[in-house]
């Protein structure tokens, strides 16, 4: 039953960040100002994260918090226009990304690979909703109708473990540090992917997608099969090596599914690291990825984009994941 309900939660996912995708670049972006809308609603999805968490922490109720999620983002399809529907459905976003991340933190117990099965479906999402975002107008109805049934069927049937009495651990010399050093990891993983710049890029948009989704996936299952470190030292290693050579797609392809298998393994170092909070340390990772996206979003390039600098990051992020990796594995 533990694994039917991941699967749920993987497939609404899914299907929130689709529809996010989908209202944002196929009804909000062509009536307001593009640039606007999709840095309001990347802040309120990511950055809104932390404050969520700490609540839904607290609240203990995260079923309600994911189901809940779900329902804003039906209502920004009608209740809403412009920039008010992006700020409201990155809202519902960051609410089901706590809800289900917090309860599947709490089934996974010391496993890594369920979080990859959680995350791993959002780019897909992203992907396809992009992708039909010229359909928005006769999607909207049975898109919205599948998120309040997937909010229906979260409140009647994932109700998962509950949370620890919410705290921060004693030691935060120890601990602050190790979960800084994630939150960097995550900052260079999402700069880096809004910096590809790979010749093949546009062709294969598709297989792209993929290796991101299947980089998560593998990356948690890898983690629990050989360990934390040494898969984290492996595939960032492996990763540099091929960004080098990225400018052939079959190479350029596999250091991205490469460099994405560590996002399973922060976010499992940091629940490790915040075991009474993790819904805070679920929304300080997922901050992350706003604060790795801004650069693009302000149309700021402060380094030229290649395959040195990929691998550099990559190359970078070592060090960092594994100070945390090993921080978390002490904290046990």
């Amino acid at each position: 039953m533990r694994h039917i309900r991941l699967a749920f939660y993987s497939a609404a996912h899914f299907w929130v960040d689709l529809s996010c995708a989908l209202l944002l670049l196929g009804a909000v972006c062509p009536e307001a100002d593009p640039v606007r809308c999709i840095l309001l609603y990347n802040f309120s999805a990511f950055a809104v994260q932390m404050p969520i968490g700490l609540l839904a922490d607290r609240l203990n109720r995260n079923h309600q918090v994911a189901a809940a999620g779900c329902g804003l983002v039906a209502a920004a399809w009608f209740l809403t226009k412009g920039a008010e529907a992006a700020v409201l459905a990155g809202v519902g976003n960051a609410l089901f990304h706590v809800g289900g991340g917090l309860d599947t933190m709490n089934r996974s117990g010391e496993k890594a690979g369920p979080l990859g099965v959680f995350v791993s479906p959002g780019a897909a999402g992203l992907f396809l909703g992009a992708a039909a975002r010229g359909a928005a107008e006769a999607l909207a109805l049975p898109v919205c109708g599948v998120l309040v049934a997937a909010a229906v069927l979260i409140l009647l049937w994932c109700r998962g473990p509950e949370n620890p009495p919410a705290a921060l651990p004693e030691g935060r010399g120890k601990w602050l540090p190790a979960l800084l050093c994630l939150l960097l990891v995550v900052v260079l993983r999402s700069w880096n992917g809004f910096l590809f710049r790979f010749p093949w890029k546009g062709a294969l948009e598709a297989p792209l997608t993929c290796a991101v989704v299947l980089g998560k996936t593998a990356g948690g299952l890898a983690a629990d099969r050989f360990g934390t470190s040494r898969t984290a030292a492996i595939t960032l290693g492996l990763s540099a090596l091929c960004f080098l050579g990225s400018d052939w797609a079959p190479i350029g392809l596999l250091g991205v599914f490469l460099f994405q298998m560590t996002m399973p393994l922060t976010l499992w170092a940091a629940g490790r690291l915040l075991p009474s909070a993790k819904g805070l340390a679920f929304g300080v990772l997922t901050f992350g990825l706003f604060l790795g996206a801004l650069p693009t979003h302000l149309d700021w390039e402060p380094i030229r984009p290649g395959p040195e600098v990929y691998a550099a990051t990559a190359l970078l992020s070592l060090p960092l994941l594994c100070y945390g990796l090993c921080t978390a594995q002490k904290r046990r």
